[in-house]
């Protein structure tokens, strides 16, 4: 079956991210670009015998959900609404160097314990049906029995996740809080599998177009905007690495040691993630590399044709040349048959040049 021709998705300008200003540690400044979007809530109340869905546009209906027997996960969707953040982190009592970086956008993954909590920075990824490469900030806060995840717009890879609490799949609902942050990030690394899927389809259509008799003007911007795409999900997993490393070493009351064993599994996965980033990072590159070298082989071939033509013609110019003087007395321009002559040495030397390039393999 003949692979289809890979386009690149169209890239809209966008402004560049807000660069942060000399603001006082602690100050909530949105640094993406989603700003014109609504805020959304959802909040899932569970136990093994209990579920409680709820979605909203309210901050305050995520409040009831503290200190209560059940396990709350409160998902906000929408990063530029600063103060509802601020609002949550007050009745949360969430530190506000942590609300800054749920904000900031260019915030690395990276890991913060606290007393009460554990925060965890990280990158959702996914490509739309259009093909567009979406790589979204979110951050986790995870409590004794609450776990508030943060994402910049509606739109993720937790449908599974959802589908699980709500019909009681798995063991989510007869585990905690830890073990929810777990599922999370679990939903999200699996993603990055299915992320260098589409990335491995792309890399072998553009290979597929390089050895292929077509015109390939344009695969030097595909290269280049799949040579970005790869570098954006290699700063995203690269730290990840370290940060579950981290959560499964890290001694908190808030991870039991069953979980211990998953995080162990999540650790693996995230680190086989990262090989295939760096594989398919380095058949990126050697992509152009292999683009510049079918430049020169077609230019070499152009050359060597235009050389075998010139090399062909130059002793026919001579000739020429040589009965087309105008000196008067020229002893050949007197014979009866000497045009023919002529033509007859030129076309033996025409004919015999032609035998010696292909005897030498050169045509």
């Amino acid at each position: 079956m003949k692979k289809p021709k890979f386009r690149a998705p169209k890239m809209n300008i966008k402004k560049g991210r807000k660069s942060k200003k000399n603001e006082v540690p602690g100050t909530l400044e949105y640094t993406g670009d989603k700003s014109g979007l609504p805020t959304k809530i959802e909040v899932f109340d569970y136990t093994a015998d209990y579920y409680e869905y709820k979605e909203s546009n309210s901050i305050e209906d995520a409040f009831d959900k503290r200190n209560t027997k059940h396990i709350s996960w409160i998902n906000i969707n929408g990063l530029h609404n600063t103060e509802e953040i601020e609002k949550l982190g007050e009745h949360y009592n969430i530190h506000p160097l942590i609300l800054e970086d749920i904000v900031d956008t260019a915030q690395r993954p990276k890991i913060d314990e606290y007393a009460n909590y554990l925060f965890i920075v990280f990158k959702m990824m996914y490509h739309r049906e259009d093909g567009e490469f979406i790589n979204e900030h979110m951050s986790l806060i995870m409590g004794e029995d609450y776990v508030l995840t943060f994402q910049e717009s509606d739109g993720d890879v937790f449908d599974g996740l959802r589908s699980r609490i709500a019909n009681s799949k798995g063991r989510i609902r007869n585990n905690g809080a830890d073990y929810l942050m777990f599922a999370i990030l679990d939903a999200v690394v699996d993603n990055y599998f299915t992320v260098m899927e589409t990335i491995s389809d792309k890399v072998e259509t553009l290979e597929d177009l390089l050895f292929a008799q077509e015109d390939t003007k344009d695969i030097t911007q595909d290269i280049q905007d799949l040579k970005r795409e790869i570098l954006k999900i290699r700063r995203a997993t690269l730290p990840l690495r370290e940060v579950v490393n981290r959560i499964e070493k890290i001694d908190s009351p808030l991870i039991e040691e069953k979980t211990s064993t998953f995080l162990r599994d999540l650790y693996d996965h995230i680190i086989q993630v990262n090989e295939s980033v760096d594989i398919y990072r380095e058949m990126i590159w050697g992509l152009m590399d292999m683009y510049m070298t079918t430049i020169s082989n077609k230019m070499n071939e152009v050359m060597k044709v235009l050389t075998i033509m010139a090399s062909i013609f130059i002793p026919l110019t001579f000739m020429a040349g040589i009965y087309g003087m105008n000196f008067e007395y020229i002893p050949e321009l007197q014979f009866k048959y000497g045009y023919f002559y002529l033509w007859g040495a030129m076309l033996i030397v025409f004919f015999g040049l032609l035998w010696y390039f292909k005897r030498k393999k050169w045509l």
